[in-house]
């Protein structure tokens, strides 16, 4: 061990210590009477924050806006966003909240494990149909359009059902996700995403997020970021980017790109006072960034996304 490794070791020791809080891999319960988990959970919660875990994950988020992470992906949301999430993908929803604002069952959520479907598709050779979606799973998948639409009426019917209509609901489920048009998908994380996670790092990014997300709009620095984990902030460049998979100026400027598309989808704001507003210094690097990201200018953008 070098004695670089022996700092980041300690450095994220004092980090854990700072948050008061272990984010390790998420730790899925099993449900003895039914053959996959659904539940449904508030936010803010203990269970909403950056995590990862093992079981395959499809969400559903019933109310509120926000921005969502999963993987290297920034997008935002609305009621009625559908994402599947793969083994080992770590992400996390953040909503627009009031001080003191809660949202009552936020969230409806189904887990379940690779095991199983490898178990169930040697019994059921039908379900092969499923395992080409949970290989593309591996970067996440947003499910758009009508296909969003009918995957949230099951995922709701399910949480409504138990015993075999819960399974009709489940089966019918993974055919909507399984058939959806492409034009009905929007693959996230990058193909080649591979954080390093451990249960020091989760809570540090943690952490970190909640920082950006908060105040992404206006002053977000680096040296306050590492401030609020009590490292150094060379060590904290490299400690984000080998967990995240992103460097942390790349994290900010996706957070202030996908509220900028936002505002460009749904207000008539001037792009001028967007550009501000989302937390860029000047009219010129907003552009630049946004052709870059998006292949074209925020103009076209704008135009493509209201007159479809």
């Amino acid at each position: 061990m070098t004695a670089a490794d022996t700092a980041d070791g300690a450095t994220a020791r004092l980090a854990e210590r700072l948050l008061g809080m272990r984010a390790n891999r998420e730790v899925i319960p099993p449900d003895p009477n039914h053959s996959v988990r659904w539940h449904q959970h508030s936010y803010p919660s203990p269970v909403a924050r950056w995590n990862y875990h093992p079981e395959y994950e499809i969400h559903l988020i019933r109310k509120g806006t926000g921005r969502f992470i999963v993987g290297d992906h920034i997008g935002t949301f609305e009621a009625g966003h559908v994402a599947l999430v793969g083994s080992g993908l770590p992400h996390d929803w953040v909503s627009d909240l009031e001080p003191g604002e809660v949202l009552e069952n936020r969230d409806a959520v189904i887990q379940f494990d690779g095991k199983w479907m490898e178990q169930t598709a040697a019994l059921v050779p039908e379900m092969v149909e499923v395992q080409p979606l949970l290989e593309q799973s591996q970067r996440g998948i947003e499910f758009l359009g009508r296909s969003a639409e009918a995957a949230a009426a099951a995922i709701e019917a399910m949480g409504a059902t138990t015993g075999l209509a819960r399974l009709q609901h489940l089966f019918a489920l993974f055919g909507i996700l399984a058939r959806a048009p492409d034009e009905e998908r929007r693959y996230l994380a990058e193909e080649w995403f591979r954080p390093q996670l451990d249960s020091q790092a989760a809570a540090v990014v943690d952490i970190v997020l909640e920082y950006v997300f908060s105040n992404h709009a206006g002053s977000v620095r680096m040296s306050e970021a590492a401030a609020l984990v009590g490292m150094p902030e060379p060590t904290f460049s490299k400690y984000f980017k080998r967990a995240t998979g992103q460097n942390f100026s790349d994290l900010l400027r996706k957070l202030r790109l996908a509220h900028a598309r936002r505002l460009l989808e749904r207000t008539e704001k001037p792009i001028s006072e967007i550009c501000y507003e989302v937390g860029f210094a000047n009219l010129s690097n907003f552009n630049r960034h946004f052709l870059h990201d998006a292949g074209e200018t925020p103009r076209t953008y704008r135009r493509r996304v209201q007159n479809p």
